[in-house]
Order: C-alpha cells, then structure tokens, then sequence
C-alpha cells in the first residue's frame, strides 16, 4: 500500500496535481473565506429595522475566487472599477466657506425628482468625484432616484487653494458648513451622509462633535471602511512589506496634494515644505505638516483626537458602518464591536473579507452590483424614502432606548445585555 502511494506520487499526473489544488482551495474558499457577516449593535429597535430591511445583512459574503486576499481586494477593486466605471457628468458648485477657502460640491441629479432625498459623500484622504469607489456609490444611488452631492476637500477636485488651509481628519467644521447649506437649498428633503475611509473619520467626529446638529439635519449616515482608531490604523499600515507599499502610495499622493500650492510654502509657517515632501510614509507627512497645520502639539495628539472608536456613544444620528475583518487600514481588534454592540444608534458590519473600500464578490466583478453599492442602496433607500416613516419612528424609538441604557445603573438588565451581546459577538469574529 505504501509503495503504491509512493508510486503515485512520485509518478504524480500534472492534471492530478491541478485538481488537488483546485479542490482543496475550494475546501479552503467555503471553510475559511466564504462567511456571514457579523452585526453588532445592540438588541433594540435599529437592529430590528436592519435585519427587517435590509436583505445583504441576511447573506454570507462570497468575494471573487480568485481575489480573497486583503491587498488583492484592494487593489483590483480600484483598478476594476476604474475600468467599468464611465465618467460621471456632475453638476458643479464651488462653495465658498466662512473663511473664504472653497470647496467642490459634485451634485448627481440626472434622472431624480427634484424634491428627491440628498446623500451627502466625503471621499477618502485625497480621493475626489471621480475616483472609481466614489462613483459606484452615485451611480447605485442614482439607480434608485436618491440625488448625491459629492464633498471634495480643499484643494482637491481641480479647486483653487484659497486660503493656507487643507483638511484633516480631525476638523470637521467645513463639513458642519457644507452640511448646512445642503439643508438650506433643499429645506423639505431627507439628508443622508457617507463618509469613505478618512472621509468616514470626518463624519464620524461631525456626528459626535455636532451631535445635535447633526440630528437635526440629517435622516441617516453611512461609514465605509473607516481607520476607526487611528494610531492601529497607522501601525498596520506601515506593517512590511504589502501594506507599507500601500501606504506609500497614499503618503506620495499627500506630497503631490501639497506641492501644488505655494500658498503653503513661507517662513511664517511652523512646517518646513522640503521635509513634507521627503515623506515617506502617513504618519511621517502627519507629523511633518498636517499636526502642525492644524497647530497640534504632536502627531500623536492629532490621531487622538481624530479616532473615532471611544465615540459612538456621542451619536444621535442613525449610523450604519461597513468594515472588512482583514482591512490592511484598520486591524480587527481596533474595530469597536464591544461598543457598538452596547449602541442604539451605531450599527457596524464585519465581513470576514473585503479588504480596504474593497468588497468584491463573484467570479468575475464586473458587475456595477457589487455588495459595498448594493449595501448603500438597500440602507438609504429604506431609510430616506420611508413612505410610511416607519425609520422615522423607530429613530424616535431608538433615541428612548439610548436615554433607557444611559440612566440604567450597573448591574441592571440592560447593561447585562449589551455586555453579554458584546461577549458573543467578539467570540464569533475570531475565526475572522
């Protein structure tokens, strides 16, 4: 028997070997990649609502075959949809902030009642209207008549550099403006908002900051692939060899941002440009130019006061979150499951896969269908639409839960529920 085996191996047929490997990958695909997504939030009225409305919570997440790694997602998912993706033909309005700066705002209404809902977009750290996740995003929207306008940071899109001020992750003032004037040109429409990696941190900080503010004006938000703490989020990304390259890359992409402006450039600043541009890695042009930009004293100081994870509890706005378990931005055990898990505003989905703004799913991911649009669409659509208000009533529902949790004193009922649920929900991400 053993020399038969010995025999076979030896003398092993190359379509044998192919097959081997076919089917134990395949082993591996519906073993370890194949996976329900996990959601946590806390056992109360959103949790309801989501399960009740929206149909990709309900199903396991099945990336593309051949492109389950973290990186590879990311990457082919940029590059894929760049290649399917058409130019979007946007309305352009150039707003002029309180302090004189001025930014882009992409409006997509082709096809949508004037009185249509608005979801409000911020793009990732130097991303504009026409990056390729962006436009998946507009188009699935446009699909279901929901009008979006694209918020492009200073100095990005193709608009001029007004005043010596960029963006941060941190400062959202300039969103609580844009917010604002959305509100006031459309004054008897539903608001949503949707942040994209950094973008997500600076609507997470306006929702938490502005929290009043913020639920006054806008019906519902969504995050997508946010650093939720930013100093793993750094760390991680600076990991060799894959992940420092793509964190190379962005900081590259920071000093070409920056170089084009020498209304940057002087000695009354306290950055010296010729060193920001020697950047090599994030937290490098970070502590080089964007802490001191924003006058803090350290680059530590800036990433904490940017990290979102320590803030849910501050958010009355109904808030649906996507992240990958494998994102090369944001290790798993950053993602706060434990205190969304104890939230009734904060709802955060964790696929076993996905990568960075990645999300592939089938055997070939070229269709416009894809699961982080199809996840977006399906949200807002119940969510702003509402023809019966029925999100409408469960967030009045869901802000009486929240003042229930928060005067419950220690020990009692809900709190045992939100810990017990937090437990279970971290136990189940393991095998991520």
């Amino acid at each position: 028997m053993l020399s038969f085996l010995y025999t076979y191996l030896t003398n092993l047929p190359r379509w044998h070997l192919v097959a081997i490997v076919l089917v134990g990958y395949l082993i591996y695909y519906l073993m370890e990649v194949v996976k329900r997504p996990i959601l946590a939030v806390s056992n109360g009225p959103f949790k309801k609502y989501l399960r009740k409305h929206i149909p990709t919570l309900e199903n396991k997440f099945w990336p593309t075959f051949w492109c389950v790694e973290s990186r590879a997602q990311t990457v082919f998912a940029s590059i894929i949809r760049s290649n399917i993706m058409p130019l979007v033909e946007y309305r352009r309005e150039v707003f002029t902030l309180k302090d004189g700066g001025e930014v882009a705002l992409d409006w997509l209404e082709a096809g949508c009642d004037p009185e249509s809902p608005v979801i409000i977009i911020l793009p990732g750290l130097t991303g504009e209207s026409q990056a390729e996740y962006i436009k998946c995003l507009v188009t699935a929207a446009n699909r279901i008549g929901i009008r979006t306008v694209v918020f492009t940071n200073r100095g990005l899109g193709g608009v001029a550099l007004k005043t010596p001020r960029l963006y941060c992750a941190s400062n959202c003032e300039d969103l609580s403006e844009v917010v604002k004037h959305v509100k006031q040109s459309n004054p008897h429409v539903r608001i949503g908002a949707t942040g994209i990696s950094m973008g997500g941190l600076i609507l997470g900080n306006y929702l938490a900051r502005h929290s009043d503010e913020a639920k006054s004006i806008l019906t519902a938000a969504k995050i997508i692939s946010v650093p939720w703490d930013v100093h793993k989020g750094c760390a991680s990304i600076e990991q060799p060899i894959l992940n420092n390259l793509l964190g190379r890359h962005l900081a590259s992409s920071l000093c070409r941002t920056v170089s084009k402006y020498d209304i940057l450039r002087g000695e009354e600043f306290e950055w010296d440009m010729n060193q920001v541009l020697q950047s090599k890695t994030i937290k490098q042009f970070d502590s080089a130019f964007t802490s001191k930009h924003f006058g803090y004293k350290d680059v530590d100081s800036y990433y904490t006061d940017a990290t979102l994870h320590n803030k849910l509890h501050q958010i009355k706005v109904p808030l649906l979150c996507l992240s990958a378990a494998d994102d090369p931005f944001q290790p798993l055990d950053a993602i706060p499951i434990k205190a969304a898990a104890g939230s009734s505003h904060v709802a955060i989905l964790i696929t076993a896969r996905g990568g960075h703004i990645g999300f592939l799913e089938g055997w070939w991911p070229a269709n416009k269908d894809q699961y982080m649009g199809r996840l977006f669409s399906q949200y807002f659509s119940a969510a702003l639409f509402d023809p019966d208000n029925e999100f409408y009533r469960t967030a009045q529902l869901m802000m009486e839960h929240n003042l229930t949790a928060s005067t419950s004193v220690p020990g009692s009922p809900t709190n045992k529920s939100a810990l017990g649920a937090a437990s279970a929900i971290r136990k189940k991400s393991i095998p991520f």
